[in-house]
């Protein structure tokens, strides 16, 4: 018989879906399928652990096509025309093909465009004052030189709905400015007009499904007032530029971009609008940033690019790595620009006709956005529109309980900030003026963009704070014995939970036994000592442990690694501080170590 032709697995029968949940719980020997293994995302959705082709996902339209030629911008802030021009050409020569001009007071356009191509490079503008003067002046300016006005490409900031939610001022005159702003470019078929932000949402802690719904609201909000001072509804969205932050969460901010182009289409089928040309510029956040071991914010804002430009957007914005404490170096700079370039030249990310199409699981995450993004979109109109659930706190409100959750999870660590609450680089000092606090209040009618780190920053503050006064580090001893497996496990985690704090950790110091252990460490010259062993160990040792420790020195700090929950309050009455585990908050745990420290500090000097 002649196989030759035969399909490979042939005589295998695909399994099926119910066939794979039957072996996988099987594997889970009793344990919780939906806890173990289904994905509950912040936004509310939940995801399976795996799809198959029997899953039948109705796919959405208009998603977006992937940019084949992707902007990939650098922002300049304008002092002077001259400076800047510099800064773009500049630019330009590294492989920029996108310049945002940050502009707060007049300038020569002339001066600052000099030798810009508009063939070859996108322009656009941040407007922050004498905002139609400045936008004149360009229209002029392209207007003079000889190029088609199909190839003048790029858009107007004037920060209509960015400076309503951080400020809660909103000034009616912003929609006569942006309904002139279209007047002034009619005859410029890529030039953008009116730009609405979601930055702001999710730089405050906000979901993806809540940045969508809200952003398509604030649309609604400004077509209506637009349509008002007698603009056409086919104009408004062949005007309109977007501008998403990108979230640390990879496939889920795949799916935010999808979602929104497919709900951006459905609103403007409700206008009579069937083809128009809005365009979409996704920007690096500011809220997964670190201000510590600030070279893995590299590393963040090449996911954030690659998901953004995976997602159909049609430019990038990418900070340098570390602009959340400093003014960005030409190295940092050319570093950030490089990202999108080596994504679209090397890794082809723009030179494949949307990827992702087809996925079932991004497809799955995609719909399921939509359908909760609309969903809230429709509450809030019921609500009496983005307006009015602004000015009456919802969203606010809304977005602050999504805040809280994040942070929460943060400081159990069970959201992961690498270089902030998990892996630290205790070889880095960090100078206290850069890390953040807490203590600033911020009224809860407005968002304050910030980073997720804040409140950990804060206590890592404290520590370099005290460190400045006294000239010392305080010190960290993982004292171990018993149960090799476990006590080098644990002492692991103590180094990675302590480490945060700023401390110097030392490694780990083994001992032969409990009672050697406890005398040499209350000994040694450490502030804090953390005993690292096996549970059970910890049943026949630990109370004798604590209680010679302490019958030597009643000064340092004594935690346990672990969570013996059965002699928890013996330790706790002979002297031990605290245990560190998987559920142990990090701010309040090392904030009591700090406290205990800064009082035998001030009582040894006095």
């Amino acid at each position: 018989m002649n196989d030759t032709n035969k399909k490979l697995f042939s005589d295998f029968k695909p399994a099926t879906k119910q066939e794979w949940l039957e072996k996988v719980n099987i594997d889970l020997k009793g344990a919780d399928f939906n806890r173990k293994l289904v994905w509950k995302n912040l936004s509310k959705i939940n995801f399976q652990p795996l799809y198959l082709a029997e899953d039948k996902i109705e796919f959405l339209n208009n998603t977006g096509k992937n940019s084949q030629s992707l902007i990939n911008y650098r922002k300049i802030v304008v002092d002077s025309a001259e400076k800047a021009n510099q800064l773009a050409l500049k630019a330009v020569e590294e492989g920029m093909t996108g310049l945002l001009f940050e502009i707060s007071e007049n300038v020569s356009v002339s001066t600052l465009l000099e030798g810009i191509n508009f063939k070859e490079t996108v322009v656009s503008f941040n407007l922050k004052s004498n905002t139609l003067n400045s936008a004149k002046d360009f229209i002029a300016y392209v207007k003079k030189i000889d190029i088609s006005p199909s190839d003048v490409k790029g858009y107007f900031n004037t920060a209509l709905i960015s400076d309503y939610v951080t400020s809660g001022e909103l000034y009616l005159t912003q929609f006569a400015i942006n309904a002139e702003l279209i007047k002034i470019t009619a005859d410029f078929p890529n030039y953008k007009a009116v730009t609405i932000s979601a930055n702001e949402y999710l730089n405050s802690g906000a979901n993806q499904v809540q940045e969508v719904a809200y952003t398509l609201s604030s649309l609604v909000f400004i077509i209506e007032n637009l349509l008002e001072k007698g603009m056409e509804v086919q104009a408004i969205f062949d005007n309109l530029n977007f501008r998403f932050a990108i979230g640390a969460e990879y496939f889920i901010e795949i799916g935010k971009f999808r979602a929104f182009n497919h709900l951006l289409s459905e609103i403007a089928n409700k206008y009579g609008v069937t083809k128009f040309s809005s365009t979409l510029v996704a920007k690096t956040s500011i809220w997964n940033k670190s201000v510590t071991d600030a070279h893995t914010n590299l590393l963040r804002a090449t996911t954030e690019a690659m998901s953004a430009i995976l997602g159909n957007v049609d430019g990038v914005v990418i900070d340098a790595y570390d602009k959340e404490f400093n003014n960005p170096s030409d190295f940092s700079s050319r570093i950030a620009g490089n990202i999108s370039t080596i994504l679209k030249e090397e890794s082809y990310f723009g030179k494949v006709s949307n990827p992702v199409d087809g996925s079932y699981y991004i497809e799955e995450v995609s719909t399921k956005i939509a359908e909760k993004a609309l969903e809230l979109f429709l509450a809030i109109e019921t609500n009496g529109g983005y307006y009015e659930s602004f000015e009456s706190e919802l969203i606010q409100q809304q977005i602050a309980e999504i805040r809280q959750e994040k942070i929460k999870l943060l400081n159990q660590r069970r959201l992961i900030l690498v270089g902030v609450n998990k892996y630290p680089n205790l070889m880095e000092t960090v100078s206290a003026d850069i890390l953040g606090g807490t203590d600033e209040e911020v009224s809860c009618k407005i968002l304050k963009p910030r980073r997720a780190s804040l409140e950990i920053e804060a206590i890592r503050k404290v520590t370099e704070e005290l460190v400045k006064q006294t000239n010392k580090r305080p010190i960290v001893e993982l004292s171990s014995f018993g149960n090799l497996t476990m006590r080098k496990a644990r002492a692991a985690f103590a180094y990675d939970f302590i480490g945060v704090s700023g401390f110097d950790v030392r490694q780990e110091k083994s001992y032969k036994d409990a009672l050697e252990a406890a005398e040499e460490s209350a000994k040694s010259d450490s502030n804090v000592v953390v005993i690292c062993s096996s549970d059970q160990d910890y049943d026949e040792s630990a109370l004798n442990f604590v209680k010679a420790f302490r019958a030597l020195n009643t000064d340092k700090v004594l935690l346990l690694a672990g969570n013996p929950t059965n002699i928890i309050d013996e330790l706790t009455e002979s002297g031990l501080d605290g245990c560190i585990h998987m559920k142990t908050d990090i701010i309040s745990t090392i904030s009591n170590v700090q406290n205990k420290i800064q009082k035998t500090i001030k009582s040894i000097k006095a």
